[in-house]
């Protein structure tokens, strides 16, 4: 690439490096492991900067990549965690460590909830509560935006369930 192309890239790694962030945090646990994926999506997007379709706009782009790096790295590393120790149910919980004590009890339960569901359903909801549109949703997803509102909606009803379930005890 010219130095024109690295500057390019490099503004837009900082003008999306949120979205890398948010991504990361959401697929690993651990410190170490989200610095890891940041690395391997930055290399995707450097990898593919050069086939990036102008009609999309680029935080599509970027989500779309940093999201298949992030699961396919959960994927690699549940199945690494599996194969070295019999005590790993395969399950990463993401809890932010980061975030100051005094937080919502509330918010904490919808974060350890979102963190238990299914990849794909994890990704839909990052998006949603990155207020994404469901266009863009679909787009960043490879879905229908039929698809994508109706699994919004279930996983709604879903997390609704599980927060009823813990306030009517």
């Amino acid at each position: 690439m010219t130095k024109t192309a690295d500057d390019t890239f490099s503004n837009l790694i900082e003008d999306h490096k949120r979205i890398l962030y948010k991504v990361a945090h959401a697929y690993c646990q651990d410190a170490t492991d989200r610095q890891d994926v940041i690395q391997e999506i930055i290399i995707q997007l450097w990898q593919s900067f050069d086939r990036y379709d102008h009609q999309y706009r680029q935080s599509t782009w970027v989500y779309r990549i940093a999201l298949n790096v992030a699961i396919s790295f959960y994927r690699r590393e549940r199945r690494r965690k599996e194969a070295s120790t019999s005590l790993t149910d395969g399950i990463l919980e993401v809890i932010n460590t980061e975030e100051p004590d005094d937080q919502d009890e509330n918010i904490q339960l919808l974060h350890r909830f979102i963190n238990q569901l299914p990849k794909l359903e994890r990704a839909l909801m990052l998006l949603y509560l990155d207020e994404k549109s469901y266009a863009e949703i679909a787009e960043i997803m490879g879905i229908t935006l039929t698809n994508v509102a109706t699994k919004i909606s279930r996983i709604k009803q879903k997390l609704r369930t599980q927060f009823s379930t813990l306030t009517s005890y």
